[in-house]
């Protein structure tokens, strides 16, 4: 049976968003250990492009049934996993890409919700949090997605997207510049 097209995120509220990412039922990847089989010779570029053998996955319904299956280890590295198999994935930064952004509300009763290169929703909260990471490129934000908050799989949010949060966090009035959403307060500095 085919996946259904996802909806369009400019159309949808932060309500349906959170209707949606709330109906999505992930497999219980986090309960599945099957023996270590290998490589899955499979790689999730900086840009989020997923490639196998080395030539992009150009199906997008591909690409999200993978990702359903991803998850991080307690090393730090990446697999995907299903009941009878666990195979080795190579992430060169985050394993998601935040590609789109909404905002209802101001200040404190802001919410944000995000949609990934996968058709994922997520909307920043204490369970979802934003964190900025300076670099020598500038700073990065990522947006947790899923699993232990600080060992789990994260969303790198684009720069376009980046810009906007700061323009968000510049426009505030607290002391120190950050972003609020579902009544929780992102700090931009690191």
């Amino acid at each position: 049976m085919p996946m259904a097209p996802p909806p369009d995120f400019d159309t949808l509220t932060i309500a349906d968003i959170a209707r949606l990412a709330d109906s999505d039922r992930l497999p219980p990847v986090e309960r599945w250990n099957p023996t270590h089989c290998g490589d899955s010779e499979m790689r999730i570029a900086r840009d989020g492009t997923w490639f196998h053998q080395g030539s992009p996955i150009g199906r997008a319904a591909m690409v999200k049934a993978f990702s359903r299956i991803l998850r991080r280890e307690g090393d730090g590295g990446y697999v995907l996993v299903t009941p009878v198999e666990k195979l080795d994935i190579a992430v060169e930064d985050a394993p998601f890409l935040a590609v789109e952004m909404k905002r209802d509300g101001e200040g404190e009763a802001a919410t944000l919700a995000f949609r990934l290169n996968t058709g994922d929703l997520v909307t920043a909260s204490a369970e979802h949090p934003l964190r900025f990471e300076e670099t020598a490129d500038g700073p990065r934000p990522y947006l947790h997605v899923r699993g232990t908050i600080g060992a789990g799989l994260e969303a790198l949010v684009t720069r376009a997207l980046y810009y906007d949060l700061a323009e968000i966090a510049l426009s505030g009035s607290g002391d120190t510049p950050g972003v609020w959403s579902a009544g929780a307060f992102f700090p931009l500095a690191a």
